[in-house]
């Protein structure tokens, strides 16, 4: 399968590729969730819910591989370094209680991925301590044993949790598309600047494109097959 995609178009196995879904958690995205009340703007992020929901659903159909990853920590914080906890703002750490339960603590209702990319069964969910989704989670060993070598991102945030995982993944051999549509920042402008710096230099980090290419890649597949 081949999709329009920059710096040059995209080729993968449905078979070998798996979506990555980064982050898509009610403290993130939903309104009085952590990242409001840090004074974000949870609108922007809550603005790609439709194109994620779209691609998930056709992926879905298709019959393809599906990564949830939440950002989550242990209640005892004991996979929380000091140099991540102690950093942000003072008022309100990881472990403090927010509006939706204790912060980027496992199974804290804040914690969970939003309802509309609700995972179903069969698809990996991945916790994890830090902002990439390969450290302490063990999910490299995961997709090596499934046969996994091509990887679509989505999710949020497109400069932190997204960026990190997919140099993360580039480092480990994967070969990893942007769904730019499907991603987002607070800052819309550290979104662009991300955006530019993977697929820079002939696509030092990886490719991107806009969700609409995989879906019509998606459907010409389906009608084939039909």
């Amino acid at each position: 399968m081949q999709i329009p995609a920059q710096p040059f178009p995209f080729d993968f196995e449905l078979a070998h590729t798996a979506l990555v879904i980064i982050d898509m958690q009610r403290d993130f995205v939903e309104p009085g969730g952590f990242g409001e009340t840090l004074g974000n703007d949870v609108s922007l992020l809550q603005a790609i819910v439709p194109a994620c929901q779209g691609v998930l659903q056709a992926w879905r159909v298709a019959g393809g591989a599906v990564v949830h990853t939440r950002e989550a920590h242990a209640p005892d914080l004991s996979d929380c370094p000091p140099a991540k906890r102690l950093r942000g703002n003072p008022s309100l750490r990881i472990g403090d209680a927010g509006p939706m339960g204790r912060i980027l603590v496992a199974g804290e209702p804040g914690n969970q991925i939003i309802a509309a990319l609700t995972p179903e069964p069969g698809e990996w969910v991945i916790d994890k301590p830090g902002k990439g989704a390969f450290y302490a989670t063990g999910l490299h060993e995961t997709l090596q044993a499934a046969g996994i070598t091509h990887l679509l991102f989505m999710g949020v945030t497109t400069e932190v949790c997204v960026q990190t995982s997919m140099r993360e993944a580039n480092d480990r051999g994967y070969d990893c598309l942007l769904l730019e549509d499907c991603t987002e920042s607070y800052f819309p402008h550290f979104k662009a600047a991300t955006v530019d710096m993977l697929r820079a230099q002939g696509g030092i980090v990886g490719w991107t494109a806009p969700s609409s290419s995989l879906l019509a890649a998606l459907a010409k597949v389906a009608h084939q097959d039909c």
